[in-house]
């Protein structure tokens, strides 16, 4: 990915996998200008959309959609109800849509763990072409060195960070290539809530690293 000016053309396309639309659209419930953005990718995919030939429908198609759009009622219906019953969920509760379905859905399934002193990561999901992440940074603590297999995208959504490069806050959008190494820190001002979603795992650095290589070792 070259430059955030793809990831909006490639959502209006709908080419992103699932996570990637997630991070823009959680962006875009953020900033209003990424909303604009936005809007404008999706009227000149739109414009070429149109001058697509039609296709035909398969059978029944405008009753599946009828079906699953009930189907989609539903499951929010459950987690609204979950959502009420969970004070313990406050912290989530404040994420925009569509971030906090998803993240209170994966803390009831999953739950937080322990990255290291002050951080903890909630997986939101993984698909095929991407990986979701929520961390929880609290002031101070520090993200252990790492870089990726692929590019990764990290969203800040409340709070900020900072690296080695630069700092970032709410609306911002972190952007490293598998070639970047960095340790994000969390603003000492209070808790960081950022979104990272990326296309390949986490390679850790120093002594870290070297464990995690001997864990993910095959045997012979």
């Amino acid at each position: 990915m070259q430059q955030l000016s793809d990831l909006y053309a490639a959502y209006a396309a709908g080419t992103l996998s699932p996570p990637f639309r997630l991070l823009v659209e959680t962006q875009a419930a953020i900033r209003s200008d990424i909303r604009e953005k936005v809007n404008q990718a999706e009227a000149v995919s739109g414009i070429f959309l149109e001058r697509e030939t039609p296709s035909m429908l398969a059978p029944n198609a405008f009753e599946r959609t009828l079906q699953a759009i009930d189907d989609l009622e539903d499951e929010v219906d459950a987690k609204d109800a979950a959502r009420l019953a969970s004070e313990r969920l406050t912290e989530l509760l404040d994420l925009p849509e569509p971030l906090r379905e998803k993240a209170l859905e994966s803390c009831m399934r999953g739950g937080w763990k322990r990255m290291t002193g002050g951080v903890k990561r909630l997986e939101i999901g993984t698909a095929s072409g991407g990986h979701a992440h929520l961390y929880r940074i609290e002031p101070g603590a520090t993200v252990p060195s790492h870089s990726h297999f692929g590019d990764e995208l990290t969203l800040v959504v409340q709070g900020g960070f900072s690296d080695e490069v630069g700092s970032y806050g709410p609306g911002d959008i972190c952007l490293k290539t598998p070639s970047d190494t960095h340790a994000p820190v969390g603003d000492d001002d209070g808790i960081c809530l950022a979104l990272a979603v990326s296309e390949g795992g986490m390679e850790f650095k120093g002594m870290l690293g070297i464990l995690q290589k001997v864990f993910t070792r095959r045997p012979n």
